[in-house]
């Protein structure tokens, strides 16, 4: 049976948003908001940023792009049943978040939302796709193809380099504006060399290719409606828990583990080391999501879960919201925290800033069906 066009959310759907978000936003206040400078930390701070950093960075974004698919499907379906064809509006709503992500930048200088508007893009001629053409797509994905280009050209040429776009030096005038300048020196500073660091860092690390392919996958477990308790969806949830997440974890980590990439030819020790750690992000982050999923439909669990959806359902609004607050916090141009702020407070400050956000989007949702950046761009949407 087709999908059916509901005005109903997912509600597990939110609650996985929720999630990341809060991870997302954990990782960036133990990073500063990508400022790398911090106190000497005690042991048990190193064991908290290590612990953090292994169980959560990549993977929430991972959770994130996901769902960025399975909205774009949904979007794209919701409307073709009402006899509109959204590739036009869709492109049109890319433009608008590539806009939100400028806006982020003036405060935030890691800024995901250019990149994933960037990528939306790619996805418009993929939306009327044939099944098979995403899965080819996403299978080729999965191999992060760049690696492999620089993993072979390691190994015919001994003197090859791993790809780099430049982007070393250019962390460097960002720093500079964060332990020293005012608000519009970082805005300044983040505009003029925010896009290149972060497009640059994505494709260098794997992470343009890997979002791309969550993009896919997101769009195909849309349109198995597999994120509803219905037919045999429970089943395959605990099968990618079980025949991939499981396994893909197990050979990833061990390879990461008892490999010396160090020794390699350096181009294929980064190529070869960026790929399995891909797969391992992927394994952990295909566990999460069967995880939570699993527990929402099946366990008394659930309307614990739910309370994740307030904060899913203002994704956009949040991860403006921690920019802002998170740079006042640790910039110069605003409290400056970065100077006594260790591993232990920063995640601290995050505990309390996640507490005020929770209670101000339960409270935002509970009187208005979308988050205040969320509805402005509905409407500019539909302009």
């Amino acid at each position: 049976m087709p999908p059916t066009s509901s005005s109903k959310r997912i509600s597990v759907v939110d609650s996985l948003r929720g999630f990341a978000v809060v991870g997302i936003i954990i990782i960036h206040f133990l990073e500063h908001l990508n400022f790398y400078v911090f106190p000497e930390p005690a042991h048990w701070e190193q064991s908290l940023w290590d612990t953090v950093f292994y169980l959560g960075a990549s993977k929430m974004y991972a959770i994130f792009a996901l769902l960025f698919g399975l909205s774009c499907y949904i979007q794209h379906h919701n409307r073709e049943l009402r006899g509109e064809d959204f590739r036009l509006r869709f492109a049109w709503r890319m433009v608008l978040l590539f806009a939100w992500g400028m806006l982020d930048l003036v405060f935030f200088n890691g800024d995901i939302l250019c990149t994933y508007a960037a990528l939306g893009l790619l996805l418009i001629p993929l939306v009327k796709a044939k099944d098979w053409v995403l899965m080819t797509l996403a299978f080729l994905l999965f191999f992060q193809p760049i690696e492999m280009v620089y993993l072979v050209k390691g190994l015919l040429d001994s003197n090859a380099q791993p790809l780099d776009l430049g982007t070393g030096p250019l962390w460097g005038p960002l720093g500079v504006a964060c332990a020293e300048g005012g608000f519009f020196d970082v805005a300044k500073v983040n505009l003029t060399y925010g896009l290149h660091v972060n497009f640059g860092w994505a494709i260098e690390h794997g992470r343009f290719t890997q979002t791309l392919l969550l993009f896919i996958i997101g769009m195909m477990l849309g349109r198995k409606r597999l994120f509803l308790n219905e037919g045999n969806n429970l089943k395959f949830w605990k099968s990618v828990i079980i025949k991939c997440s499981i396994p893909l974890f197990v050979f990833s980590q061990l390879l990461l583990n008892t490999i010396s990439f160090c020794e390699m030819q350096i181009c294929v020790g980064q190529s070869l080391e960026t790929l399995i750690t891909a797969w391992r992000n992927f394994a952990m982050m295909s566990f999460y999501v069967a995880g939570i999923t699993l527990l929402y439909y099946t366990t008394n669990l659930r309307r614990g879960i739910d309370q994740l959806s307030y904060i899913g359902k203002m994704s956009l609004s949040d991860y403006l919201l921690q920019s802002i607050i998170g740079g006042f916090i640790f910039y110069n141009w605003g409290l400056g925290c970065f100077r006594w702020a260790s591993h232990g407070w920063s995640f601290a400050l995050a505990l309390v800033f996640l507490f005020c956000l929770y209670w101000f989007c339960r409270w935002w949702t509970t009187h208005h069906r979308r988050g205040p950046l969320e509805e402005i761009w509905a409407r500019l949407t539909n302009i």
